[in-house]
């Protein structure tokens, strides 16, 4: 008797501090500091460029990165126009002028180096992406540059590319890159080393078709077996920082040396998406990574791709900025790679993949990917272990049993699974809605509509389920401050589980998910040692405070993610929803960094009114998107992506009689919007699926540029016309040179002579029963069995020589034609 007395007064005492609430007059307060930390200081600190240097700052920076000389560079390389592969101006004009900018720094250079000029001109085949990839005469500009009394044999290639695609100046892509190299080379030229190791200096001349300068340099140049390491420059937009998104691979110690750059850029997070194929473009990274074992870096512009390969990629929208700090990074490594001990033998420091990342741009983080999973479980464990102690403390306090607790914290596990779940359906289901209704990408122009068509819904879901539940176990023996902290231990344990998960498949990206788990354990931590269990005010600071950090690396991450990935939603295709892929995003970004923040808000009154705003603003959001505010595209700073093609098709029975003779207009739509895409083609004529003539032509019968036109067959259209496109150039011409019956009376060895341009396709495919055994071109589709139509593409650069080729083909008995 005498024991149950102070047990009933001490769950009256709970009851009593249960109902301190914070007042709901403050909760506008409490949002807003958050929204001022974002504000003040992310979008501060991710747009933050380095102060550019002038020429007029050159004689106090003599080794410094000279932004304005690189400005003078590119707006030279720009003035050429359009450099495509094939055209004079990339052939002819830009060499010219590459060279008279390579002599320059020559003649400038200090007695310490030794130049070295080399243009390559190079014929070869590879097998990328679903097709051959044939290039013939492309060509390369390559300075090596070494001290004179060095005899190393291990180089560091530094590359970027000069053609472009047609119409496009190419000044973000990717002149940026070659104006910034000219001027590394000029201030490493100028100073005295040291340089223990040549630099390769590769300007390569053909990225766009795609990739082949780089393949012909890796597989071909008499340098390329020396290059031991990389650093590749590259562009998906135009200015801003350059990010370093992928690193190594197996090279560790590759970010020893990044770690020294003045502007760190850098995660694997955006290394793992590339190479999960969520981006659609490639650099020449893979290349040199897969052709020729060269580890390295590979860093590109992200910002601004609403001009990537259009004509509005100019040098007028790229600062002296982004130059500077893209100069001062690629300066830095240039010179910590020519000298690094580890190019002597680099095979021995493989030691597996990274985890990398830097915290706004002011430093960098690294450790091996072996490291990362002792990290990750150990945090994970340690978390569980103090969620377990805050159990038992709450059961001590509370007077209750460990049972009791447990059974607490089962059913707050699942009110907050459950709410998360709400919250990302909830965001799910209005993607679904926006897509449906025709107003698709209301934000691709207008970023702050993901606020609230995306982000409020998910603030409601997660935190109404959550406010009802504490509301109907208000009579529970647990003080409010233990319920809350319930709610958020199961949020960490959520997190734990994605981070045992994703470790536990090396998803490097793993470490995202520890963080939230090592600030929020860090902060539990410190509330059990300072014993406030139950002041509402000391609780809900400490976690506050513990929650800025990432708070601040979290939204900086979903600014860099969305100023990357929106624009790129104008040419993912109309076959994928963008709705939903940037719903996902602002779903994963949102578990991050607001899982312990919303939480908090329940410490106020009447916080279902305030959740209940959040949906009312998702009301007003969408109500925004149907209005003209919605509408998508701006032009020149955000237009619609859709390709139009004029073309003239001829197609040939076996006979050799013409079955098509046609001229039309080829439309491939290149994102989601094609109700846009069609009132503004309307005028032309009436259009057809291009998939509605595939059952009758080999590939459509159509004039797919490369393999991705073709995958994209089912959204794309034909308008047949009455006028003939202009052809500045004959059109190809394939003649049946040859087709001699060899010794097996069934097999059958046709010559073929293709002249025509410089870009060119070839489909093969056979009637009948017979199959092709071998030809003349890369034998690995033959060899793999690939199954036909087979697609090749085929391209030249400084000569047009006619392209010869053979195909074996067996045939079966009762067939004599293929």
């Amino acid at each position: 008797m005498f024991v149950s007395e102070p047990k009933s007064r001490r769950v009256f005492d709970l009851k009593k501090k249960d109902a301190v609430h914070i007042s709901l007059k403050y909760a506008p307060f409490f949002i807003a500091f958050w929204a001022v930390l974002y504000l003040s200081i992310v979008r501060s600190q991710v747009d933050r460029l380095p102060k550019p240097l002038y020429r007029v700052d050159e004689h106090i920076n003599p080794e410094s990165f000279i932004a304005e000389r690189a400005e003078i560079t590119l707006i030279g390389l720009t003035s050429i126009g359009p450099r495509v592969v094939g055209s004079v101006a990339n052939e002819v004009t830009v060499l010219k002028f590459l060279l008279n900018e390579i002599e320059k720094i020559r003649t400038e250079s200090s007695d310490y180096f030794k130049f070295e000029i080399d243009i390559q001109e190079a014929t070869g085949n590879y097998v990328h992406w679903s097709m051959i990839n044939m290039y013939q005469s492309i060509q390369n500009v390559i300075v090596k540059l070494s001290a004179k009394n060095s005899s190393s044999g291990n180089y560091v290639l530094i590359n970027s590319h000069y053609d472009t695609v047609p119409s496009s100046p190419g000044a973000g892509d990717d002149g940026s890159m070659v104006a910034i190299m000219l001027e590394v080379m000029r201030v490493i030229c100028k100073s005295k080393g040291p340089l223990e190791h040549p630099i390769v200096f590769l300007f390569n001349g053909a990225e766009e078709n795609p990739l082949q300068a780089s393949h012909a340099f890796i597989t071909q140049h008499k340098w390329a077996k020396n290059c031991k390491a990389l650093i590749n420059l590259d562009a998906a937009g135009n200015g801003g920082r350059e990010i370093l998104f992928q690193s190594g691979p197996q090279h560790s110690w590759l970010m020893k040396y990044y770690r020294q750059v003045p502007h760190p850029f850098a995660t694997c997070s955006a290394e793992e998406i590339f190479q999960a194929g969520l981006i659609p473009s490639d650099t020449d990274f893979r290349i040199f990574r897969d052709f020729g074992g060269v580890p390295g870096y590979d860093m590109a512009f992200i910002s601004n791709g609403y001009v990537y390969h259009t004509e509005h990629d100019k040098i007028n929208v790229l600062s002296k900025g982004s130059l500077q700090h893209t100069g001062d990074n690629v300066l830095t490594l240039a010179k910590c790679l020519a000298n690094a001990q580890e190019l002597n033998d680099i095979m021995q420091h493989s030691d597996g993949h990274v985890v990398f990342f830097d915290f706004l741009g002011n430093f960098i983080i690294f450790y091996t990917e072996s490291v990362g999973i002792i990290i990750n479980i150990s945090i994970c464990v340690i978390a569980i272990i103090a969620i377990g102690i805050s159990l038992y403390t709450m059961a001590a306090d509370s007077a209750i049993s460990l049972k009791s607790i447990f059974s607490s914290f089962g059913a707050s596990f699942a009110v907050q699974v459950v709410a998360l779940a709400v919250g990302g359906g909830l965001a799910f289901l209005n993607a679904l809605f926006m897509d449906a209704i025709g107003s698709a990408m209301s934000w691709y122009s207008q970023k702050w509509m993901f606020m609230g068509l995306y982000f409020c819904p998910l603030f409601f879901g997660m935190g109404m389920l959550p406010a009802c539940y504490l509301e109907k176990s208000r009579k529970d023996r647990l003080f409010l401050g233990f319920r809350i902290q319930l709610l958020m231990h199961s949020h960490c344990l959520f997190l734990v589980a994605v981070t045992i998960f994703l470790t536990y498949f090396r998803i490097r990206s793993a470490y995202l998910f520890m963080m939230a788990v090592l600030f929020y354990t860090l902060a539990l931590i410190i509330h059990l040692t300072a014993k406030c269990y139950r002041s509402v005010y000391r609780f809900g600071l400490i976690m506050m405070v513990c929650q800025i950090l990432p708070f601040l690396y979290y939204t900086s991450l979903t600014h860099i993610i969305y100023d990357a990935m929106v624009p790129m939603a104008g040419r993912s295709g109309l076959s994928s929803n963008p709705e939903i892929f940037m719903c996902g995003i602002a779903i994963f970004v949102t578990i991050l960094f607001a899982g312990f923040i919303i939480p908090l808000l329940l410490f106020f009154r009447k916080v279902r009114v305030l959740f209940s705003t959040f949906l009312i603003v998702t009301f007003l959001f969408i109500i925004i998107a149907l209005t003209p505010l919605g509408f998508p595209y701006r032009a020149k700073t955000a237009s619609q992506r859709y390709a139009l093609i004029h073309a003239h098709r001829i197609i040939h029975d076996a006979d050799k009689t013409t079955r098509v003779k046609e001229s039309g207009i080829y439309v491939f739509p290149q994102d989601r919007n094609v109700k846009i895409l069609n009132e503004n083609t309307k005028s032309i004529g009436q259009k057809h699926l291009v998939s509605d003539y595939c059952a009758k032509e080999m590939l459509c019968g159509m004039p797919f540029y490369n393999h991705r036109w073709y995958k994209a067959r089912d959204f794309s259209f034909w308008i047949p016309v009455e006028e003939d496109p202009y052809i500045p150039e004959e059109a190809p011409i394939l003649v049946l040179l040859s087709s001699n019956q060899l010794v097996d009376p069934f097999q059958i060895n046709y010559e073929f002579e293709l002249n025509g341009p410089d870009h060119m396709t070839i489909f093969i495919d056979l009637t009948d029963q017979g199959r092709i055994i071998d030809w003349s071109f890369n034998e690995t589709m033959i060899r793999e069995n690939w199954q036909p139509p087979y697609f090749i593409y085929f391209s030249w650069g400084k000569t047009g020589r006619p392209l010869k080729f053979t195909i074996l083909v067996e045939v079966c008995i009762g067939n004599n034609e293929t």
